[in-house]
């Protein structure tokens, strides 16, 4: 038994130092996602929270993972992401001055860094939500196509075809802007 199987073993068996290893462990990864997905820190914590609490309800009504504990975690977030998603009302986009709160250093830097990101998130936000997910999974949280399938619940060659899809629309829009 692999020191990861045991672990989660003992996290079935309510182990408190293993549900405290687990949170440790995946807690920043969670958060990571949902904050690239959603932009909003305080709102990422507070679903990450609620993630935890979701697996500690699983564990007690014996409703846990049955493949990868990983992909059933992403798989938890993604739910968290999209039912907070649709339950929001379309907010204006936030304006340049708000945005330009400029940090240390250059501060033509740090326009230009924002504008980026910026063009980046919008650009992004054209895809469909499924391709979204599909490249916050494999170049945001570095998963594998086969981790991101057992998270999307596709076949990996799905993933991949969605994957190379997504990046291809991506680079539309972003030429598409250039012109």
């Amino acid at each position: 038994m692999t020191n990861e199987a045991a672990l989660l073993e003992r996290a079935k068996a309510y182990d408190p130092e293993a549900l405290a290893e687990l949170y440790d462990r995946y807690a920043p990864r969670i958060y990571a996602y949902i904050y690239r997905r959603l932009g909003d820190a305080a709102l990422a914590e507070d679903l990450t929270g609620e993630l935890f609490l979701r697996v500690l309800r699983a564990i007690r009504n014996e409703q846990t993972w049955r493949g990868s504990f990983v992909a059933w975690l992403y798989r938890i977030a993604h739910n968290l992401v999209v039912d907070h998603l649709r339950q929001q009302p379309a907010l204006p986009p936030l304006s340049l001055s708000d945005a330009l709160v400029a940090p240390e250093g250059d501060p033509a830097t740090a326009v230009e860094a924002i504008l980026t990101q910026e063009r980046l998130r919008t650009a992004l936000g054209l895809l469909t939500p499924e391709q979204q997910e599909v490249l916050a999974l494999r170049f945001g949280e570095g998963l594998t196509a086969r981790e991101t399938a057992q998270v999307m619940q596709k076949t990996t060659g799905a993933v991949e075809a969605l994957q190379r899809r997504a990046l291809a629309s991506l680079r539309r829009i972003l030429v598409g802007e250039e012109r």
